[in-house]
């Protein structure tokens, strides 16, 4: 096993934040040390939670579809690991879910970044992602942080939730998921 991988056992054996999760911890995360490509999002939501597999949702449907990949070739590629900022999903708010809690991403990821020495882009997807890795950097809002990807490159791309729940924020930003 090499240490990637054993960082990853030892994220999903987390048990941090249980107290606070409905569905009690599965930290999802996936990837390889040759990995060009970080997927950076938010919380799994209940399906991926059930499945342990990154993006197996519609939300991951709209991002293999912004991607021009098939699932497969997604949930197979070693290359591309998905990290999310909370790797957990956290509890419902009564419109939507919560934000992801605070303990994964400070815990888990600069160690989880050590090891990928090869990352040339990371996808910053959802606004918890891009407040956390872009910081002062991000804009006033996720509209206004995506329409100006372009400040980001070429480490970052930020980009919106692919969620069903956002289609109307989609369908009122035209062109937002086609940077």
């Amino acid at each position: 096993m090499n240490r990637l991988d054993s960082l990853f056992e030892q994220i999903r054996a987390c048990r941090l934040c249980e107290a606070h999760l409905p569905l009690g911890p599965r930290p999802v995360i996936r990837g390889s040390e040759r990995a060009r490509l970080l997927i950076i999002g938010q919380a799994p939501g209940t399906r991926v939670h059930a499945s342990g597999i990154p993006w197996d949702d519609p939300s991951g449907d709209r991002l293999r579809q912004w991607l021009g990949v098939d699932k497969a070739t997604f949930t197979m590629n070693p290359v591309s690991p998905s990290c999310r900022w909370g790797s957990v999903i956290p509890a419902r708010a009564s419109r939507g879910d919560l934000p992801p809690r605070p303990e994964c991403a400070p815990t888990w990821h600069d160690k989880v970044l050590m090891l990928l020495p090869n990352i040339e882009l990371t996808l910053l997807i959802g606004q918890y992602a891009q407040a956390y890795y872009l910081r002062e950097a991000a804009k006033g809002s996720l509209t206004e942080t995506v329409r100006s990807w372009a400040d980001y490159g070429p480490a970052w791309l930020p980009l919106p939730h692919p969620s069903p729940r956002n289609t109307f924020w989609l369908k009122k930003n035209p062109g937002s998921s086609r940077m």
